[in-house]
């Protein structure tokens, strides 16, 4: 939910929630956005193809010429509907840009909304790997957006990794709606730094030098710069590794309160989550039972012990 309490919007093909708008008439429904992630999240169906003008069902269309800026050819009768679909691109994300949306979940392989790797074919050569129209467009016009393709959420760390940077942009913009300060910053940065260091350590001493030198810049640019970073920080992957340190990290917060037992016990559980043998909730429901137990006023505060609800279940994964 965002601060408001409203569902958080994102943008989503319209096919993957069962409106059926494909070439054959048909849908691409995928249960696990409907089911799951329509509990968190609002829906703002996309279907460009239809949106533009097409029928369904209407002829299939695949891209081709130069990856970095191809056609759209209908397949057998060879009809160039390029202009028709980007003029629609145009429209459609001056449009979404009121729609106040934190993710946008593509249909894979499309050539109007595929993100990744879709083929695009040249004469007298192997397909090279482009982007549909629709999607590239968003990616130029929202870089900061948190995108991603609904095959590649069946992979539970590129699940978490998208999931966390929805709720993670949610929580900036609500940050920038307050009309915030240098010290709001300031508070806004500390709250993150575990969840930050669990993605770049680098790109966490980038943001720290950032708002620690955030006197010399206007705050509009300071801010935009701030996001810029925070953004891609997260994209990058929290990796096994990165997770322990972070870990170890809470870890050192209780060296004072633990009894010899109780630190044996958390160190073989943060072992056997390096070692793949249990999942990232186990030692952190352990480590989060001693923030409440000894009040470590600091850890209560990081976002990264809850940075989306338990109920998705992203953290569960070995």
């Amino acid at each position: 939910m965002s601060g408001s309490g409203a569902p958080i919007k994102i943008g989503v093909s319209s096919c993957l929630l069962g409106e059926k708008v494909r070439y054959d008439g048909g849908h691409k429904h995928d249960p696990y956005l409907t089911g799951v992630l329509g509990r968190f999240f609002g829906f703002v169906p996309v279907c460009p193809e239809v949106e533009c003008g097409m029928t369904t069902p209407r002829e299939a269309m695949r891209l081709e010429g130069d990856p970095a800026q191809p056609r759209l050819m209908t397949h057998r009768s060879r009809v160039d509907k390029t202009g028709q679909m980007l003029e629609f691109c145009r429209n459609k994300v001056e449009q979404l840009a009121h729609e106040d949306l934190c993710g946008f979940i593509f249909k894979k392989g499309s050539p109007s909304s595929g993100l990744f790797r879709v083929k695009v074919y040249r004469e007298g050569l192997p397909p090279a790997s482009g982007s549909g129209l629709f999607a590239a467009a968003v990616a130029r016009r929202f870089p900061q957006l948190p995108m991603e393709e609904e095959g590649r959420l069946h992979d539970p760390v590129l699940r978490e990794n998208f999931i966390e940077r929805v709720f993670a942009f949610r929580r900036w913009k609500d940050f920038l709606a307050q009309g915030p300060d240098l010290g709001m910053l300031v508070q806004f940065h500390t709250r993150q730094k575990l969840l930050v260091m669990s993605h770049s350590t680098q790109l966490y001493r980038e943001l720290g030098a950032l708002v620690a030198g955030g006197k010399e810049l206007p705050l509009a640019e300071l801010l935009e710069r701030y996001q810029e970073l925070y953004m891609k920080a997260l994209e990058l992957h929290a990796t096994v590794k990165k997770q322990t340190n972070v870990l170890m990290h809470i870890m050192g917060y209780f060296k004072k309160n633990l009894t010899p037992d109780e630190k044996q016990e958390l160190l073989q559980l943060i072992e056997q989550y390096h070692d793949g043998l249990v999942p990232l909730v186990v030692p952190l429901t352990l480590l989060k039972h001693y923030v409440a137990k000894y009040r470590q006023e600091y850890l209560q505060q990081q976002v990264y012990l809850a940075p989306h609800p338990a109920e998705l279940m992203l953290r569960n994964h070995v």
